[in-house]
């Protein structure tokens, strides 16, 4: 049998994330902070980052956040992108959340919070209650309700609540969508139909009103990278475009505002050697196992009643150095979450399993879709945790 806690400590080449400290869940709350909205977040401080005085004199705050803008990935190419490239770092990186991928990452940075303390904790959960219901949070609408899945107020109610209207802007397509609601309520959702219009949108809002808070979220250069690669000829032209992305928002800019762009994780190809494919193991990984969730490289593993010890075990000397595998207690107690609130833990796998290296459990025939890509992330590497800050001011600020 496994021994207590032993998978409670992260092996070197994994980080748990620095919540409170320099995290995604730390800008929104900055900005709002910078707005002269302090926001209140159980222990966490108001604005570590600094953006109060990195912002001084700014009445409206917009904040980009390009999904799949890993820091080691900008730094690597920023040849390609000179306008990112030349904008100020306050702080220089920050971290991702765990998972490092997009709903938990959305979800972080709109409720200023860990993920064990707003619930969406990864990008596939069981839905408690129903052993063999999950939900795939970005296929998400109506069920579960979102005003309850992720309950706690988001960091948009908070600063409306306080007189500063806020905007999100992002795909046309994804107006309404569970997450949308999940992650930007309070803030009025305006969707764009171009990257021109997101722009143009973008720049309208911190116009429209003495004071504001407008979000925008581009989702092209992760879906490009999953697709095709970081390292392809695709990504690299695609992340040109999201450097002139930039440049019309920084151009664009009123003089009394500031423009924050960040990321939500980083991301790394997976070569065909160092992919498991978990539906065609003879190794017995899934003796006692009801259902997978999560995905490639950070798998949730639900047992069945009884089993969950034999399948810790067994993952454990199956995947060896290929994975962190902990039980959910250990997990919860490493710190990887944050402080995980009550029954928002049993949206966690019985057995949590982190790539490390370039591993990806893929499962061709349960989860053919994302089994099929190039990229992929999620797991605590540095290359998928760091996330870049960067920072432009309008002329009244300069």
């Amino acid at each position: 049998m496994s021994r207590p806690g032993v998978g409670a400590v992260l092996p070197p080449d994994l980080l748990r994330p620095r919540y409170g400290e320099a995290t995604l869940a730390d800008v929104l709350p900055g900005a709002a902070a910078a707005l002269g909205v302090r926001i209140e977040r159980n222990t966490l401080p108001a604005d570590p980052l600094g953006l109060t005085a990195a912002l001084e004199g700014a009445r409206r705050v917009a904040v980009l956040l390009i999904d799949g803008l890993g820091a080691d990935l900008l730094r690597a190419h920023a040849d390609l992108a000179p306008t990112l490239a030349a904008l100020s770092s306050p702080v220089g990186d920050l971290s991702a959340p765990c998972p490092s991928t997009t709903p938990v990452s959305l979800a972080t940075l709109g409720t200023g919070l860990p993920p064990g303390s707003h619930g969406i904790l990864g990008f596939v959960t069981r839905i408690p209650g129903d052993e063999d219901r999950t939900l795939n949070h970005v296929q998400w609408g109506d069920d579960p309700d979102p005003d309850v899945w992720q309950a706690r107020r988001t960091v948009f109610e908070l600063t409306a609540d306080a007189g500063i209207p806020a905007t999100a802007v992002g795909p046309y397509a994804y107006a309404g969508s569970g997450l949308t609601r999940a992650v930007y309520r309070g803030a009025t959702y305006t969707g764009a139909v171009s990257h021109g219009d997101l722009v143009a949108l973008m720049l309208r809002s911190l116009a429209a009103t003495p004071h504001a808070l407008v979000y925008g979220y581009l989702p092209e250069l992760d879906l490009t990278g999953h697709v095709r690669g970081v390292d392809s000829a695709s990504w690299r032209a695609q992340l040109i475009l999201m450097d002139r992305v930039v440049e019309q928002l920084v151009d664009g800019l009123p003089d009394d505002a500031g423009l924050l762009v960040t990321a939500d994780h980083g991301m790394l190809d997976v070569p065909p050697e160092t992919r498991l494919d978990l539906d065609d193991d003879d190794s017995g990984l899934d003796d006692g196992v009801r259902l997978l969730t999560g995905e490639p490289r950070a798998r949730y593993v639900h047992a069945e009643p009884g089993a969950a010890a034999d399948v810790l075990d067994r993952w454990r000397a199956v995947l060896g150095e290929r994975a962190w595998v902990a039980s959910r207690e250990e997990a919860v107690a490493s710190g990887v979450f944050g402080d995980v609130d009550g029954a928002l833990g049993e949206r966690i796998g019985d057995v949590v399993a982190l790539a490390r290296g370039t591993w990806a459990f893929t499962a061709t025939r349960r989860d053919p879709g994302p089994s099929r890509l190039t990229a992929y992330h999620g797991s605590l590497t540095a290359t998928e945790l760091a996330i870049p800050l960067l920072l432009a001011r309008g002329r009244a600020l300069a």
